[in-house]
């Protein structure tokens, strides 16, 4: 018998940490977890199974398939923003080709066990590029539709896939004598920057949020890289696994589109900085920019238009900034540090 589960790639990473045993405590299906790493143990035992392997690999793709019954997959396997810079070609490969081989195998299990598979996107506010800071600063909160110009590979990548997962929904094989309306039902959301007190952050252009916290408590110095002004979107982890258990469960007829904004604070770096001395009084955070770095941030919204998925599917987050300070993150944090 082909096991009944949802599909996590990515696991090992900040969303996976909190996903899964939301999802183990969900406990419709089981959870089967890849990553090119072994699965880490506090996450792992909430996993049915977990493989670890590289959703470019098409052998364990078709090991997937003749084990699973897949019903949803969320994909969260990604080279991030910054890496993705220093190996733009590759970070495409993961990027591109990982979510097509993915949205295939999505195709391949609809079709096996006859119900179309939800695919759970996570893209990014990379997807969005202002040409300068003052139109940026000009513009305020940006719908979905406006200014999709990235100026990284990532957040090349995450369009264009997301575009995919419109055609592999809407047009998949549409000229076919035997085309099928099943398959598979994509549904994605542009993270802000996410801040997690679980995991530290690694290859992002916006973890200088989490990178100043995760210093402070450690009493280590950190020399920020970019401006103290700069201002874009960011989101406690909690929130996060929020809306994306909000929007897997959202009935297909709500939803008036298929990718989604979703916000929640958005302090400048100097703001952040003055909440993370405040909870660490001791902690040595200085600007110094990076003029490369700083120049993408400065491509991305100051903040976002998140109308369609409160309307749609109810999104509202329950973290703003002062309480994703004082009730998660800082003590969190802290007591990571303090057990280490």
């Amino acid at each position: 018998m082909r096991k009944p589960v949802v599909l996590i790639s990515g696991a090992n990473g900040e969303i996976g940490h909190g996903l899964i045993p939301r999802l183990h405590k969900n406990g419709e299906l089981g959870v089967l977890a890849i990553d090119l790493k072994e699965i880490d143990p506090s996450v792992r035992d909430y996993c049915q199974a977990s493989i670890v392997g590289d959703v470019l690999d098409q052998r364990l793709l078709e090991r997937l398939v003749s084990e699973y019954e897949i019903h949803a997959i969320f994909h969260l396997a990604a080279l991030l923003s910054t890496r993705a810079e220093f190996t733009p070609e590759t970070a495409h490969l993961v990027n591109v080709q990982g979510t097509l081989n993915l949205l295939k195998l999505a195709i391949e299990q609809s079709r096996w066990h006859g119900q179309t598979v939800k695919f759970l996107f996570p893209s990014s506010i990379a997807a969005y590029g202002f040409p300068d800071l003052a139109t940026k600063m000009r513009f305020g909160r940006v719908k979905e539709h406006q200014w999709n110009e990235p100026a990284t590979m990532y957040g090349c990548n995450k369009l264009y896939c997301e575009h995919l997962g419109r055609y592999y929904t809407r047009h998949y094989r549409q000229l076919a004598a035997d085309a099928d309306s099943r398959g598979v039902d994509f549904r994605s959301i542009r993270f802000p920057g996410l801040i997690s007190a679980l995991t530290v952050p690694s290859g992002g252009t916006s973890d200088y949020a989490p990178e100043m916290l995760h210093a402070a408590a450690q009493g280590k110095p950190y020399a920020c890289f970019v401006r103290h002004d700069v201002q874009i979107p960011f989101m406690a982890m909690p929130d996060a696994i929020k809306a994306l258990m909000l929007l897997i469960e959202a009935p297909a007829k709500n939803l008036s589109r298929l990718i989604y904004n979703i916000g929640s604070f958005n302090p400048t770096a100097g703001h952040v900085r003055d909440l993370v001395m405040k909870a660490f009084p001791k902690a040595k955070i200085t600007f110094e920019p990076d003029a490369k770095r700083q120049a993408i941030v400065d491509t991305w919204p100051a903040d976002v238009d998140d109308t369609p998925a409160r309307k749609d599917w109810g999104w509202l987050p329950d973290y703003d900034l002062q309480r994703a300070f004082d009730e998660y993150l800082i003590p969190s944090i802290s007591q990571r540090y303090r057990q280490n």
